[in-house]
């Protein structure tokens, strides 16, 4: 059954070379990774520039017995040099006291408040998670401001080019540099640091995760268009509705799949690919028909074959689309669905934390 809904979306297939030769094989799998990266970034992301030289993480202050004395909580300012000058912004990190190195959820947030109703701070350190914050504004406005506040003016021209990041590509960018600064902190377990967004900010940590082989998971809560769900046959928001309603999210290419999404060399699923053979997990509601759980869920199947390159189980489930209550954590690709509006909620976190503890 699910085989067939995905026949008839007519997908690209993500185990095809651009020369229409087959990937053969695991070894294999890192050019075909590679040429995926560069083709989201020409069509859909923009190219984003080089890393700086140095990332230089200070201490702003430290609460050592934050959250009833459980964590210790510091606000940390990231600085970095851009080719106009220095630029920085703040980040939020909460540390449950442990004797060992504790996993992280790195949140790109809407708002920098700390709680939030998207962010139970207090229920992550308790599930044993260290989480670090920064909010997306605080990197470069969410507004067509002709790419004129925060890190878009420190490389942005006059004109953009065609293939010139958007602002999902700048917020995915910074928080590879809270990366930079997490990979220096030894209460942090390096190894199982996840990205993780909702909505836009869902799209955000889906590209970082692709790009950065440092995060070993990518968590997207409803993500939706131009994230994790299939575009082909998609209901709801499309191509001509996100470039209309928010242009500067993309590069200019983007726009000329609007209503001509067949002809795309490319669909979503070619996102949570280049996150494999990594973990990857997506998140629906059953009400948000504006990022269509089976679109969502559709491309999650989709990328089973990539992990069965590594002799690994992709998306674990049975042949029926999903209904709400279904949580799927079994292969490297974890899902739920749950009933409910568009919204990133404790029952996100908490099946996420729990997806987590399952597979480390």
């Amino acid at each position: 059954m699910l085989s067939e809904k995905l026949k008839e979306r007519k997908i690209p297939d993500v185990l095809t070379f651009s020369s229409g030769d087959p990937v053969k094989g695991r070894a294999e799998w890192g050019k075909r990774r590679s040429e995926i990266l560069e083709l989201l970034s020409r069509e859909v992301y923009g190219f984003s520039p080089a890393p700086p030289e140095k990332v230089t993480c200070s201490l702003l202050w430290r609460n050592q017995n934050a959250f009833a004395g459980k964590a210790v909580y510091s606000m940390i300012q990231i600085k970095f040099n851009t080719p106009k000058g220095e630029f920085s912004f703040p980040v939020n990190l909460i540390v449950p006291k442990s004797l060992q190195p504790v996993p992280l959820f790195l949140h790109i947030a809407f708002r920098p408040d700390i709680p939030d109703s998207y962010y139970p701070v207090e229920e992550i350190i308790d599930g044993g998670f260290a989480t670090a914050s920064f909010c997306y504004n605080d990197i470069t406005m969410d507004a067509d401001d002709g790419f004129t506040s925060g890190i878009a003016a420190m490389y942005t021209g006059t004109e953009r080019k065609p293939d010139e990041w958007g602002k999902i590509s700048m917020w995915a960018w910074a928080a590879q540099r809270v990366m930079d600064c997490l990979q220096t902190l030894d209460e942090i377990d390096k190894k199982r640091i996840a990205v993780v967004g909702h909505s836009r900010l869902g799209k955000t940590a889906l590209w970082c995760a692709a790009q950065d082989e440092r995060f070993f998971m990518g968590i997207s809560n409803e993500s939706g268009c131009s994230g994790a769900a299939i575009t082909r046959g998609k209901r709801g928001e499309r191509v001509k509705e996100i470039t209309d309603q928010f242009p500067y999210w993309f590069c200019e290419n983007y726009k000329k799949y609007a209503g001509n999404e067949e002809n795309m060399p490319f669909d979503q699923h070619f996102l949570l690919a280049a996150v494999a053979p990594r973990y990857v997990y997506v998140s629906s509601a059953e009400e948000d028909e504006w990022a269509d759980p089976e679109s969502e869920f559709l491309s999650c199947f989709a990328v089973k074959d990539v992990y069965q390159l590594f002799g690994l189980r992709g998306l674990v489930t049975p042949d029926k689309m999903p209904k709400p209550g279904t949580v799927l954590h079994e292969g490297k690709v974890g899902y739920h669905l749950r009933r409910g509006t568009h919204f990133f909620s404790r029952y996100d976190w908490q099946r996420f934390m729990e997806f987590v503890k399952a597979h480390i």
